[in-house]
């Protein structure tokens, strides 16, 4: 284990060993003053749990689901207290972060919040200002659901009777980024060739100046889609990079120089302009292998590019699928000390998706198999106004 883990683990036992103290000094004193025969259920002897030491009660909690934990707050007053310990959910949130496969505009926790000190010296903890409880609770994917917003019963009624009108219309999206032409395997040749996962259901089309096609995908047998791929260059051009390590030149924008910030800024070049304006939403394939981290400012800039306003809604989706090229062995990714993928949370402070006004989701995808894939297209087709 880390030195920092360590230190975070201190930090929170010390945390509950001073609310320990306090709780039961605070009991004896009322104790002390009531009479015995006024004493409630509320005052009863500490339980088998209450007495073990801090750092066991500590260990059984860090083996407690959320779930399983909010059942344990609500057997006594002391684990009720106990179990809403800020500090605790902080050291939840840094541990099982990076674990999560998604994260989105609604779920995203205030990274910034876990940038600030503990404690002090020797001095005793400071009670912080953040409710890191209620960040894990919206990000954990167990529990996400619940926060987001319920849709109103007029919209459910409209809902079934769009269903019930034929429409020959689909939803269009533009697929673009370095996840599409860096890796080993190529996840668009993989959606076009593993119809269990996503059917064709329309050949390539809407060819623009030969570096861009649109397909036509039916999800669950029931919902049609298209999407539009935008590579930065011919295929030639990318194989030929891929195989070198080098960059390309990006022929779907054009810079700009750089902003007040110092920042890079880029245009779209006329064509990709008019894709932008013409579809529904955007499918961002972001690198997430290890030591492609690098590039995030042009990443950004590049992202914000296409979903400038002035091109169209900001309501319109933005998916970014953090993808690897194949799925490393549970073997090695239990005894490998180094991450074999950018965690989805990095992903989306990498890009500086926060700052965009646009809705959006991260979700952890792998090439070879599409894992992953269907999660997103299932939340970018929501975000479309389809029922799903």
């Amino acid at each position: 284990m880390s030195g920092k883990s360590h230190s975070d683990e201190s930090v929170v036992i010390r945390s509950i060993r001073q609310f320990r103290e306090k709780y039961f000094n605070a009991r004896k004193n009322v104790n002390d003053q009531a009479h015995a025969a006024e004493v409630t259920s509320e005052d009863a002897p500490p339980g088998f749990l209450d007495c073990l030491p801090v750092d066991l009660q500590f260990l059984i909690m860090t083996l407690l689901s959320p779930v399983d934990l909010c059942r344990l707050g609500a057997t006594s007053s002391y684990w009720r207290a106990m179990v809403r310990d800020p500090l605790l959910w902080r050291y939840f949130l840094v541990r099982d972060m990076p674990k999560w496969p998604s994260i989105n505009h609604v779920t995203m926790p205030r990274l910034e919040a876990l940038d600030t000190p503990l404690c002090v010296g020797e001095k005793e903890m400071e009670e912080p200002g953040h409710d890191f409880m209620t960040d894990y609770l919206k990000g954990y994917p167990a529990c996400r659901q619940q926060w987001f917003p319920q849709r109103p019963p007029y919209s459910v009624v409209t809902s079934f009777l769009q269903s019930l009108v034929a429409t020959t219309t689909e939803p269009r999206y533009a697929m673009f980024g370095p996840g599409m032409e860096q890796l080993d395997v190529s996840m668009v040749t993989r959606l076009m060739h593993t119809p269990d996962v996503l059917p064709v259901a329309g050949i390539p089309q809407r060819q623009i100046n030969g570096i861009g096609s649109g397909i036509s995908y039916m999800y669950k047998n029931q919902h049609k889609f298209n999407i539009l791929t935008l590579y930065s260059t011919n295929r030639a051009e990318r194989e030929r990079a891929r195989m070198e390590q080098q960059s390309v030149s990006n022929k779907l924008f054009i810079q700009e120089g750089t902003d007040q910030s110092g920042h890079p800024h880029f245009s779209p070049t006329p064509q990709v302009q008019e894709v932008c304006q013409a579809v529904d939403g955007f499918i961002y394939v972001a690198n997430a292998e290890p030591g492609r981290g690098d590039e995030g400012e042009v990443e950004w800039a590049q992202i914000q590019a296409l979903v400038d306003p002035a091109l169209g809604s900001s309501s319109r989706p933005l998916l970014v699928l953090s993808c690897v090229s194949r799925e490393e062995p549970d073997q090695i990714r239990t005894t490998s000390s180094s991450s074999t993928r950018t965690p989805c949370v990095d992903m989306a402070q990498r890009l500086c998706l926060p700052m965009l006004p646009n809705p959006w989701m991260v979700q952890d995808t792998v090439a070879e198999s599409l894992s992953g894939v269907l999660d997103g297209i299932s939340w970018l087709l929501g975000c479309s106004g389809l029922r799903l």
